[in-house]
């Protein structure tokens, strides 16, 4: 049996300038908008390409969710976002109003900046470096 996570729940202060934030600034495609009833609605939303897990957003509906909107890492890098062309990707939501809190930076794993979203929660664009070619084994 094959397991995945399909959905990450991120709390949000408005369905629609979430949806506008991730569609417009991180070009992220809405899979899914479908009515609840009483104001909650199923929204899904993946980058270009993606697959498998996608973003759910839930607006938050009581005193103490409104606390943990932007807050639900406790100020840590909450999401990562991988990209296949970094320099491209960060130029391009630098144009869109994306707000970065760091240069770019070359790390063992990747190429890496950290950025926040329109409620201030932490992810990493990062582009992976790539695998080294695994050294074939040597008959004795």
């Amino acid at each position: 049996m094959q397991h995945a996570i399909a959905a990450v729940s991120l709390l949000v202060r408005d369905y629609d300038e979430a949806i506008a934030f991730y569609t417009q600034c991180l070009d992220f495609e809405l899979v899914e908008d479908t009515p609840l009833g009483g104001g909650k609605r199923w929204v899904l939303l993946s980058p270009p390409g993606a697959r498998e897990t996608r973003l759910l957003l839930a607006q938050a509906t009581t005193s103490e969710q409104d606390l943990c909107v932007g807050e639900q890492a406790g100020g840590r890098v909450f999401l990562f976002l991988h990209v296949d062309d970094f320099h491209a990707r960060y130029a391009a939501m630098r144009a869109r109003g994306v707000r970065f809190l760091e240069a770019p930076r070359h790390e063992p794993y990747g190429t890496v900046a950290v950025f926040e979203d329109l409620y201030g929660n932490r992810w990493d664009l990062l582009q992976p470096a790539p695998k080294p070619d695994p050294v074939p084994l040597r008959s004795v």
